[in-house]
């Protein structure tokens, strides 16, 4: 163990691990972030607090504060950090409560915390935690003092990147009761309704011709390969469709369904099956995955030219690159530009602000959106002023995947809205028992502006179309069929 390391654990007392909610750790899933506490105690002169726990005040920390730790992998002797509120508390072990109320409701197993000023205890909202990771990694001087003599290698004081990709997690100002919306606006809808369902079956019309006439000079027709880990209710659903796309289409399609506890290997065997099938133009990894499973190490084993998600590492580098061409443009950005350009929605030059980051929906598309000449914006999770930030937009693209999340409030007249989000919702009237929902509130926004896609029937089905579209180009580079 390095010094440093040594001399924080001997002078820091209380040590918390801050439990992150399910799924939201998906670059990172096997770390965690530690929340270590240092303050002077409030009671007394040294224990205070229902369980007269002493806190001790380091030497190496001057200040009353909380700070956050997270160790650098790979880099043992440096310990970066991050400068949170100043806030007191006692011995008891931090814990998150679940997602997304972060403290209104305790979880099993775990301590609800709020804030008891009548016992001396001043117990930390866990929102704070997850707040205060907006703020940059940074290192003292002194710590920095102490990287230099126990590691002369490092260099930089900038940490690993993917040691800061810390999880999105929304505090949504949405309604929770999401059946009503009660709004202020007194102006009816005037936005006009982007019909994701119409331009769909347009695009596979197209797709049926094609395959039609591969088949007849080929004999041969492209063939897809979706594998299905688990039974996630939204995943089910979108797989449900791509299937049935696959058939009204011509198109042979394979689903291999692993159960949730699978193991790595299994998916990796389903995969390698798929690779050695020639039938196969097509792979598709059912996302998101169980935590346990590393995505990226499942998504990265996908061949090149069977990626028709487009989430190979060498098709987004070639889509970040100008000058080059990916194989496969991942399908839901792929499908938003074909939305706003059949809906004649200029692109070039235009603000467009893209709420969400995730390497499956909103990094590509702020990626692709540039490629068309938007002047781009991202706002996600550690964004300061997220509504002033989307009101300036042109175009509005939401992938945040939280129900409601952007309000009327969020939009300028006559933006364009591209609604991404597809959040379940229990719902015992409808046929699987729950409805989906946007991540945009439309009640409000369709007063606002002046197009906007639905949900379902906006992005979902272009999405859907993209798949088989690509399907269909990788099959004719295989036939070398034009």
């Amino acid at each position: 163990m390095h010094r440093l390391e040594k001399e924080t654990r001997r002078k820091v007392s209380t040590i918390g691990t801050v439990n992150l909610p399910k799924g939201t750790m998906q670059q990172c899933p096997k770390k965690e972030i530690k929340a270590v506490t240092e303050a002077k105690a409030t009671t007394g002169g040294g224990g205070g607090g229902s369980d007269g726990g002493k806190i001790f005040k380091s030497k190496m920390f001057q200040s009353k504060e909380i700070r956050a730790f997270r160790r650098t992998p790979g880099l043992p002797s440096v310990v970066s950090y991050e400068k949170l509120p100043i806030v007191h508390t006692t011995t008891e072990t931090l814990l998150a409560t679940q997602y997304p109320s972060l403290g209104a409701s305790p979880v099993k197993g775990r301590k609800k915390f709020s804030r008891d000023t009548e016992n001396g205890d001043h117990c930390v909202n866990m929102a704070l935690l997850y707040k205060s990771l907006s703020r940059r990694v940074l290192l003292t001087s002194a710590a920095m003092k102490r990287r230099i003599t126990t590691d002369c290698r490092q260099i930089l004081m900038s940490p690993p990147l993917i040691s800061i990709d810390f999880p999105d997690i929304w505090t949504s100002s949405s309604c929770s009761d999401y059946s009503s919306i009660t709004t202020s606006y007194d102006n009816p809808q005037t936005a006009t309704v982007i019909d994701g369902r119409v331009i769909a079956e347009e695009i596979k019309s197209g797709i049926t011709d094609e395959v039609r006439r591969m088949k007849n000079s080929t004999r041969n027709v492209p063939g897809l390969a979706v594998i299905m880990v688990g039974q996630r209710r939204d995943s089910l659903t979108y797989v449900r469709n791509k299937i049935a796309a696959c058939e009204e289409a011509g198109i042979k399609s394979e689903i291999s369904n692993l159960p949730e506890n699978c193991t790595e290997d299994q998916v990796l065997n389903a995969l390698s099956r798929f690779h050695e099938d020639p039938s196969i133009h097509g792979i598709l990894v059912q996302l998101p995955l169980p935590q346990h499973l590393d995505e990226g190490k499942i998504l990265n084993s996908v061949h090149l030219e069977k990626d028709v998600d487009g989430f190979h590492p060498l098709n987004m580098g070639n889509l970040a690159m100008r000058g080059r061409e990916p194989l496969f443009l991942p399908c839901t950005p792929k499908g938003c530009i074909e939305l706003l350009i059949r809906s004649g929605v200029e692109i070039a030059g235009k603000r467009a602000v893209v709420i969400g980051r995730s390497n499956i929906v909103g990094l590509p598309t702020s990626l692709l959106l540039q490629r068309h000449h938007a002047t781009v914006s991202i706002v996600h999770a550690f964004t300061r002023n997220p509504e002033q930030i989307a009101r300036e937009a042109d175009i509005v693209i939401a992938a945040a995947g939280v129900p409601n999340l952007v309000r009327g409030s969020w939009l300028k007249p006559g933006a364009v809205v591209i609604d991404v989000g597809t959040n379940p919702v229990e719902d015992p009237s409808c046929e699987y028992g729950y409805r989906l929902i946007g991540d945009v509130c439309y009640e409000e926004a369709s007063r606002v502006a002046s197009a906007i896609t639905p949900v379902p029937g906006g992005v979902g089905p272009v999405t859907v179309a993209m798949l088989l579209l690509n399907t269909l180009e990788s099959a004719k580079r295989a036939h070398n069929f034009t």
